[in-house]
């Protein structure tokens, strides 16, 4: 089965009696979001003093999912301190250390200035800062238990969208291939006529200038295969054998997919290019349009 790059999950947590008797925060939750993207990139917004929990969570994405833009954030509830700040004593004496300095300086060649007042002082970056509560700290293993949930939720959605994917794609595939069925019938019905009017054009070039017969029957052969839509009608079965196996194989196939669209979309334009008739470009303008539509969707394939 494939599945869609594009996916949602949130899910509130709760930590143990036990975790929240040793001083673990109470509650948390998480949100996982992903839209579509060349490769595989991860956001994760994690609150400080879980050691070890953003290694492990990034292994856990990585083995779960090839493509998208994936941004996951964790937030903590009661007992980890949210929206509470606190200074941070080492940056506050580096910015007192560093006013005294300007203002010994400034002294020296006769300058005054004013006073600082702790407003300005904690306006410099690093002063006051997030807290890191201890009683995060021993949530690694809950919080890792809860994600596994959390990122199947995930990649339910995921796989919910890429068979809905897989019905439409399939749809347009067999759209495709009754759109080709008719460039033949096109085709086959403009070598008559075609074949008339070369004749006539041929009658009259003869009746007025005088030609080499071996250099007239090169000019009509290579007429004739620029003129052959054979190859590129042929061409696009294949792709649409293709593309199905793809669909049935699975996995991130998504890539493969859309170089295929775009083979696709080459032969269509070939075909519009050398249809030289105005039923067979209608066709190559309708298959056009629906390759079109159907590497939209394509593009959402992981």
């Amino acid at each position: 089965m494939i599945a869609s790059m594009t996916g949602f999950a949130s899910r509130p947590g709760r930590a143990s009696e036990d975790a929240r008797g040793r001083g673990g925060a109470g509650e948390w939750s998480w949100e996982m979001r992903a839209v579509n993207g060349r490769g595989l990139d991860l956001r994760l917004r994690l609150p400080e003093g879980i050691d070890g929990l953003e290694a492990r969570l990034r292994a856990a994405l990585t083995g779960a999912v090839t493509r998208g833009n994936v941004s996951l954030t964790l937030r903590l509830g009661h007992g980890a301190g949210d929206g509470a700040m606190e200074v941070d004593e080492a940056a506050l004496e580096a910015v007192l250390a560093q006013v005294q300095a300007v203002r010994a300086r400034a002294e020296r060649v006769g300058l005054a200035l004013g006073p600082v007042s702790p407003a300005d002082l904690l306006a410099q970056r690093g002063v006051l800062r997030s807290p890191t509560p201890a009683s995060a700290r021993p949530l690694l293993e809950p919080l890792m238990a809860d994600f596994g949930a959390l990122l199947a939720e995930f990649l339910a959605m995921r796989a919910r969208e890429g068979a809905a994917l897989a019905e439409l794609i399939s749809a347009q595939l067999t759209r495709i291939e009754a759109l080709v069925a008719d460039a033949g019938a096109a085709a086959a019905a403009r070598a008559q006529t075609a074949r008339e009017t070369l004749k006539a054009q041929v009658a009259r070039v003869l009746e007025e200038t005088p030609v080499d017969p071996q250099r007239l029957a090169q000019e009509l052969a290579l007429l004739a295969v620029k003129g052959d839509v054979t190859e590129e009608l042929d061409r696009l079965t294949a792709h649409v054998t293709a593309a199905r196996e793809l669909l049935a194989e699975g996995g991130a196939v998504g890539r493969r997919l859309d170089f295929l669209a775009q083979e696709f979309n080459r032969e269509a334009n070939t075909l519009c290019a050398k249809s030289g008739d105005a039923a067979l470009t209608r066709i190559g303008l309708d298959l056009k349009a629906l390759i079109d539509q159907m590497r939209e969707q394509i593009q959402n394939v992981e």
